[in-house]
């Protein structure tokens, strides 16, 4: 994923390059191959949990570094789990050595852990699976108002499922290495509490959205150890995120997701609101450079401002062109007035 971009913007190339070698050191004698080889698809297993999440990592902060070289400026950032983290890097709460850090120790800790938990998303809302959570069923996430997802040991969350689809509830499995986001996280807390406390961390500099609890983070929220482990144990509240950023700034929102694919915007109508936008960098399937270009216009029509000089730079293959000439009618439409009276 990326490889594309990579090979067209110098700018994600640098930025891609260089987020991938800060997580080779932070993995070095952890892995086999370098997270550049695996996540450009010239080696190694993306599914494993290290790899996906420091793949994320890569390609989300190349991404916004790209955008960003455009004028592109955001009112606030808000991730989706993992991709919290990327949203605090590029808002300055946390250098791109301590950033990567956090998310080799994230990952890395999260893949030692037994195998096995299910994770179940569920066309339903949080009020609606209240009552069947329980011992080994946690809510994971709650992704829009009948979207949730539930977490933890397999067998109660497989019959909690089978429960909500015999009421007529949509579900679907989801194909994943660990039930992130549940009890069966915990034995991995101490140990990433560990590595938080050795990190530095700053003020964003300009708002963030948390996962935590749904809202614009408040001064010290970010800068503590702890929110981050609560952030890998309690359940991502999306939703309320998208609402909360959906308000700042002036004018109606345009949402911008920057991953490999769209699987965030699908939701993000749902709780923005009516005049909110969202805008995918990249889709499943689509040739990645198109997709992005295509980004940055949607983005460009919608009011946002983009440097095209720096989307499409002299000797890039763009160029001016004449607009097509107009044959003029010439017809006169002066204004006649009469003499001003005495």
């Amino acid at each position: 994923m990326g490889g594309e971009l990579y090979g067209r913007f110098p700018v994600f190339a640098d930025a891609f390059d260089e987020v991938c070698a800060a997580l080779d050191g932070q993995l070095s004698g952890w892995v086999e191959h370098s997270v550049r080889d695996v996540i450009l698809g010239e080696a190694g297993d993306l599914g494993q949990t290290v790899f996906t999440q420091a793949g994320l990592f890569a390609v989300e902060t190349a991404l916004f570094r790209l955008v960003e070289s455009w004028g592109v400026k955001p009112d606030a950032v808000m991730g989706h789990s993992i991709g919290e983290i990327t949203a605090a890097h590029v808002a300055g709460v946390l250098s791109l050595a301590d950033a990567a850090a956090v998310v080799a120790a994230r990952g890395r800790l999260i893949q030692a852990l037994p195998s096995g938990g299910a994770m179940v998303a569920v066309a339903a809302s949080e009020d609606e699976v209240a009552g069947l959570l329980g011992p080994g069923v946690d809510l994971a996430a709650v992704n829009g108002r009948a979207s949730v997802v539930l977490s933890g040991v397999e067998d109660a969350v497989l019959a909690v499922a089978a429960k909500l689809a015999g009421q007529g509830r949509k579900t679907k499995r989801l194909a994943v290495s660990h039930a992130f986001h549940s009890v069966l996280m915990e034995p991995m807390l101490d140990e990433f509490a560990s590595v938080l406390s050795r990190v530095t961390w700053s003020e964003p500099k300009f708002p963030v959205v948390s996962n935590v609890t749904g809202q614009l983070v408040e001064p010290g929220q970010l800068t503590d150890p702890q929110y981050w482990v609560d952030h890998v144990r309690r359940p991502v509240r999306f939703a309320d995120g998208v609402a909360s950023a959906a308000v700042v700034g002036d004018g109606d929102a345009v949402f911008v997701e920057f991953g490999p694919g769209a699987a965030l915007s699908s939701v993000v109508e749902e709780s923005a609101g009516q005049g909110a936008a969202y805008v995918a960098a990249l889709r499943d399937g689509r040739p990645e450079v198109q997709t992005l270009l295509t980004a940055a216009a949607e983005l460009f029509v919608r009011g946002v401002p983009v440097d095209w000089t720096g989307v499409l730079p002299a000797g890039a293959g763009s160029g001016q062109v004449d607009l097509p000439t107009y044959a003029f009618d010439h017809e006169h439409y002066w204004l006649r007035t009469a003499p001003a009276a005495d």
